[in-house]
C-alpha cells in the first residue's frame, strides 16, 4: 500500500551541523530503541568522515511522522563533493538550508543553496547553533536573505519559513523566545510546507539513477527517486544510457530506506528513493522506464574535474617496507574501483611512466582518495597538484575560487599584500569590532600551498574559507615564494647531533633515530636554495671529556606533515611518497648528479 512520501536534503556549509540534525530528527521519530547506543553523526560512518568531522559521501535515511514517510539525505557541505550535492538535490522536494547564528552564510553556502534555487525547491532556513554567546540570529537570516536574492530567487523562494535551533539538543523553534523543547516546529512545518508527492503508482515506470554504489556480493548498486510510477523486483526494464543508447535488462534486488537501515522490498511506488541491483553498467543520470514506454529524462550534467595529480608508483629505497600493495597493475585495479561510484575522477595512463593522471575536483577530493588508499595498505608517490586550464574561444582559461577570509585588524595588510601577489582580486571588504572580514576571487593555482603561510601570517587566529567559483581568463604568472629545502646525502638513521646544527639554519621535518635515504627532504632551509646536508652524521667521539667541550642536544620538535600540508608544500620537482605508516617528502631525482644535469639542461634552454 502506497502511504505519503516526501523527501528532504539537508544542506549547509562543513561543520554547520548537519549531520548532527539528522541525528536529532531520527532519535525523535523513534528510530533508535531504547536500550540502543547512540553514535553522534550516525550517518557520518565512513572513518575519515569521523575522524575529520566532514560529510564525505550522501547517504540516505528515512523517518516517519503522523503516517507520512519522510527521506531525509545527508549531503556533503565541501565544495570539492558539491557534484554529490548537485545529483541529490533532484531527487528531493525541499531542503533545509543549515547557518550558523554567528557566522552567517559562507562560500559553501552559496554552493549547496545556488543548486537547490535553480531546481526551483523552496528552501527552509534553520538558523542553528542560536545557544553561543556570540549569536546574531537576526542578523543572520538578513544576511541570508541577501544571498537568496543575490543568486536570482523567486518571490516565493523568497518567502522562505525560517526555524531557530540547536542541533545538538535537538531543539527547534518559531520564534527566538519560544520555549525550548524539541523538533516538533520542524516535523510540523515539514508537513506543511511540503505537499506529499503525487501518487502516480498507475502509471509508466521512470526513475533517474542519482548516486551509485557498489557491494563486493552484489556489485553495482544504482540509487534513484521513483519519479513515475512502480517498481517490482524481476521487473524487465529499459535503461536509456549516456550515449543514447537503449538496453532491456532486469531488476534483480530491490531496496528502500527505513530507518538508518536498507530494507529489500518486492515493490515500492512514485515517489520514494529506492536502491536496486542488476546492472553492472548502470551510471549516474541515466532513466530506467518501462520496456513499452522510453521516456528519458534530461541527462544530469557532471561538473567537470578543476585538479590533477600524477598517481605514481612508489620509486623510493623504502618501497615495501609496510605496505603490501605497490604495483602498477594494484593501482590501477584499486582506481577503476573507484570510478564505479566516484563519478567526479577522471583516470588516464601515463605515458613513458608507471603510473595515472588523475583528475579531481580539488585538493579534498582527491587526498580523501589518497588517504583511503594508504589505508588499504597501498604504497605510490604522488606529484604537485596542477589545475586545468581549458580553451574558451582561443583564449586560455583557469578555474577561480571565491574565498572568504576574517581575521584580526592587525594582519589584513599583510594578507592583502600576500594574496595580490597571488592574483587575487578583491570583492569585498568590511571591518567591525576588530575583524576584518575580506571576499576575494583568487585563482585556484594561487592557493596551492597557501593556508599553512596564512595561518602562520595571523598567528592562527584567521580562517580561510574557499569554494570553486568559475573558470576566468589567465591571471598571469605566480612567484613561487618557498624556501629551499634541506635534502639528505645518503641512506640512514639521522642523529641528534647533526639534527641540532641543521636547525640553526632551518626547520626540521625529521626526529632524531628516523631512518632517510639520498633524495629525501629532511627540513626547509631559511635561505631559497636546495642544500644537500647529512642528517646521519654524528660527533665524532675523543677521550677527551670536559663540561665545556660536550654541548647539550636540545632540538625542537620537528615539523609534521598531514596528507593535504604534504601536498600543498612540495614543489614541481618534488613527490610526495604514500606509505601505511609514513608521509614522506622527495625529491623526484633521488640522485644529486641527476639533479644537477637537469637543473644545467634548464638553465641552458631559458
Amino acid at each position: 500500500m502506497k502511504q505519503n512520501i516526501i523527501n528532504v536534503a539537508v544542506i549547509a556549509h562543513v561543520d554547520a551541523g548537519k549531520s548532527t540534525l539528522v541525528d536529532a530528527l531520527l532519535s525523535q521519530s523513534g528510530v533508535f530503541h531504547e536500550n540502543e547506543v547512540l553514535i553522534e553523526q550516525v550517518m557520518d560512518n565512513n572513518d575519515l568522515e569521523r575522524e575529520r568531522g566532514i560529510t564525505i559521501y550522501s547517504k540516505n535515511c528515512a523517518i516517519e511522522h503522523n503516517g507520512t514517510k519522510i527521506n531525509i539525505v545527508d549531503t556533503p557541505g565541501h565544495a570539492d563533493f558539491s557534484s554529490e550535492v548537485e545529483r541529490i538535490i533532484k531527487t528531493v522536494d525541499t531542503v533545509i538550508l543549515l547557518v550558523d547564528s554567528s557566522e552567517g552564510p559562507m562560500p559553501q553556502t552559496r554552493v549547496v543553496l545556488q543548486k537547490s534555487l535553480e531546481q526551483g525547491l523552496r528552501p527552509i532556513l534553520f538558523i542553528n547553533k542560536i545557544d553561543k554567546k556570540d549569536e546574531r540570529a537576526e542578523e543572520v537570516v538578513d544576511m541570508s536573505f541577501d544571498l537568496f536574492a543575490e543568486l536570482g530567487a523567486t518571490d516565493e523562494q523568497l518567502d522562505f519559513p525560517i526555524l531557530y535551533g540547536i542541533a545538538k539538543q535537538g531543539i527547534a523553534l518559531s520564534e527566538m523566545d519560544d520555549e525550548r523543547v524539541d523538533l516538533g516546529p520542524l516535523f510540523d512545518l515539514l508537513l506543511k510546507h511540503v505537499n506529499p508527492y503525487p501518487d502516480t503508482k498507475n502509471l509508466p515506470l521512470q526513475l533517474q539513477v542519482s548516486t551509485l554504489g557498489y557491494d563486493d556480493y552484489l556489485g553495482r548498486l544504482g540509487t534513484g527517486r521513483i519519479t513515475r510510477g512502480t517498481i517490482r523486483k524481476g521487473m524487465m526494464v529499459s535503461v536509456s544510457k549516456r550515449d543514447g543508447s537503449v538496453i532491456n535488462t532486469k531488476i534483480s534486488q530491490l531496496y528502500v530506506n527505513e530507518g538508518l537501515s536498507r530494507v529489500e522490498k518486492a515493490e515500492a511506488f512514485s515517489g520514494d528513493i529506492v536502491t536496486f541491483t542488476g546492472m553492472p553498467t548502470i551510471s549516474i543520470g541515466e532513466t530506467v522506464c518501462a520496456v513499452d514506454h522510453l521516456e528519458p529524462m534530461k541527462m544530469i550534467e557532471i561538473e567537470k574535474p578543476t585538479l590533477s595529480m600524477n598517481f605514481l608508483v612508489n620509486s623510493s629505497p623504502f618501497v615495501g617496507q609496510s605496505g603490501k600493495l605497490v604495483t602498477t597493475r594494484q593501482i590501477r585495479a584499486r582506481l577503476k574501483k573507484e570510478l564505479e561510484t566516484n563519478i567526479g575522477l577522471e583516470i588516464t595512463e601515463l605515458d613513458g611512466i608507471e603510473g595515472y593522471k588523475v583528475n579531481g575536483r580539488g585538493e579534498l577530493h582527491l587526498s580523501i582518495l589518497l588517504e583511503s588508499m594508504r589505508r588499504e595498505g597501498f604504497e605510490l608517490s604522488v606529484s604537485k597538484p596542477e589545475v586545468l586550464y581549458r580553451e574558451i574561444n582561443g583564449e586560455k582559461y583557469e578555474p577561480f575560487e571565491k574565498v572568504n577570509i576574517s581575521l584580526p585588524d592587525e594582519f589584513a595588510g599583510t594578507i592583502i599584500s600576500q594574496i595580490n601577489l597571488r592574483q587575487g582580486r578583491m570583492q569585498n571588504m568590511s571591518s567591525e569590532n576588530g575583524y576584518t572580514v575580506m571576499e576575494y576571487l583568487v585563482p585556484s593555482r594561487g592557493l596551492i600551498g597557501y593556508r599553512s603561510e596564512f595561518i602562520n601570517s595571523t598567528k592562527g587566529r584567521g580562517t580561510l574559507e574557499k569554494s570553486f567559483d568559475n573558470y576566468y581568463p589567465f591571471a598571469g604568472d605566480i612567484i613561487n615564494h618557498r624556501n629551499g629545502v634541506f635534502i639528505a646525502k645518503e641512506k640512514g638513521k639521522t642523529m641528534a647531533y647533526s639534527l641540532f646544527h641543521l636547525s640553526e639554519r632551518g626547520k626540521m621535518f625529521v626526529a632524531p633515530a628516523v631512518e632517510v635515504y639520498a633524495g629525501m627532504i629532511v627540513g626547509l632551509n631559511s635561505r631559497k636554495n636546495d642544500l644537500v646536508v647529512n642528517p646521519c652524521k654524528n660527533k665524532q667521539l675523543t677521550n677527551v671529556r670536559a663540561s665545556g667541550t660536550d654541548e647539550a642536544v636540545k632540538l625542537l620538535d620537528p615539523r609534521r606533515f598531514t596528507l593535504e600540508e604534504a601536498l600543498e608544500f612540495i614543489a614541481d620537482d618534488e613527490l610526495v611518497e604514500i606509505t601505511p605508516d609514513a608521509i614522506r617528502i622527495r625529491k623526484k631525482l633521488l640522485n644529486e648528479k641527476d639533479r644537477k644535469r637537469v637543473n644545467k639542461q634548464l638553465k641552458y634552454e631559458e
